[in-house]
């Protein structure tokens, strides 16, 4: 199946793995995770093979990719070995084994008992799972994965996928860090934001600010909610009540906040925050496709433009820089209940 590599038996895999290293004494096999690609289309096996190559430029490991196709009426597996190297310093090549599998029919237990018997056991397993949540994400599953990536904007009910994660990590005790791709999206944003606000003139405006303005695409909501969760839980704000895309918040002051979504489908994912008070705006944007941040802040007679990096777009480039940037995400889970609260719209006017 395309650049799946060599179709082999599952009971042969470990086998052919070892002839294929026996075969190259130029390369070298590489590993510092079990990295595990599943989604329930068929159709994307040989896309995550392509994006596996990508991701192993930067990040080794053993990938295993696994597509089930719930709806074919035989129950059997098919599956495929490959390798992708890469050049080290122009000589010797680095290379990530992949295994991937396609599983046909509802026999639930294979998920595990197939795919998990070919992961190098001495080496954490990061999981990514594509798509919604199934009833194929249970206890005994996810209590078997060190991290867990997602992406939010792809579920149809975002209320029931989350629901669904949280009850996850409650299993788990917290012993799983969870990482939404939603989330990875705005890592930029909340940098300048920072950065903008270590300027004395931004920082003494915090306590009057009145407005708050996040732009993005509707297919990103979870994206704009969630930065706007990290607004609110950064600034020490509480919601008042929701209006639909409007949310009337009250700061430390006692002062009133309005912060309100506007969606934009011709820009960027996330294409612009505006935080405003009197005599003050701090402005972060981005064009579609530019890979650049315009940030600005003007306060009175003060005013001051820089640029930085933008997140990449694509899942695929999203998740190769969380991986390179590991971490146990607290950030995300300090700002997760506000983000809930918004989620589930608490708070409503009465």
């Amino acid at each position: 199946m395309g650049n799946l590599g060599i179709p082999v038996e599952v009971g042969a895999i470990d086998g052919e793995l070892k002839k294929l290293w026996e075969a190259d004494e130029a390369s070298t096999n590489a590993s510092l995770m079990n990295f595990l690609v599943y989604t329930e289309d068929p159709s994307k096996l040989q896309e995550n093979s392509e994006t596996i190559q990508e991701i192993t430029r930067e990040n080794a490991c053993r990938a295993v990719l696994i597509a089930m196709n719930r709806k074919a009426t035989e129950v059997k597996v098919e599956s495929w070995i490959t390798a992708h190297c890469h050049l080290a310093h122009g000589k010797k090549s680095i290379c990530s084994e992949q295994v991937s599998f396609l599983l046909h029919g509802k026999s639930l237990g294979r998920l595990r008992n197939t795919v998990f018997a070919h992961l190098n056991s001495d080496l954490p397993l990061v999981f990514w799972w594509q798509g919604e949540f199934s009833e194929l994400f249970e206890e005994r599953l996810y209590r078997l994965l060190n991290r867990l990536i997602f992406d939010s904007s792809n579920w149809d009910d975002p209320k029931v996928g989350f629901r669904r994660l949280l009850k996850a990590r409650e299993d788990t005790k917290g012993g799983m860090v969870t990482q939404d791709l939603s989330w990875t999206r705005s890592y930029f944003y909340r940098l300048a934001v920072a950065r903008l606000f270590d300027d004395p003139m931004a920082h003494k405006a915090i306590p009057d600010i009145e407005w708050v303005r996040v732009k993005a695409q509707s297919k990103h909501r979870m994206a704009a909610l969630q930065m706007l969760a990290w607004v609110i839980t950064r600034s020490g704000w509480s919601v008042q009540y929701q209006e639909s895309d409007r949310v009337i918040l009250e700061s430390r002051e006692g002062r009133q906040v309005v912060a309100e979504l506007i969606w934009d489908e011709d820009g960027a994912p996330i294409s612009e925050l505006e935080i405003g008070a009197p005599n003050f705006k701090a402005r972060i944007s981005r064009e579609a496709g530019n890979s650049h941040l315009c940030q600005s802040i003007c306060a009175e007679n003060h005013c001051v433009d820089f640029s930085g990096p933008a997140d990449c777009d694509e899942a695929a480039g999203l998740v190769a820089s969380q991986l390179s940037r590991g971490g146990k995400n607290s950030l995300f889970l300090n700002v997760l209940p506000q983000f809930m609260e918004l989620l589930e719209g608490g708070g409503r006017k009465k």
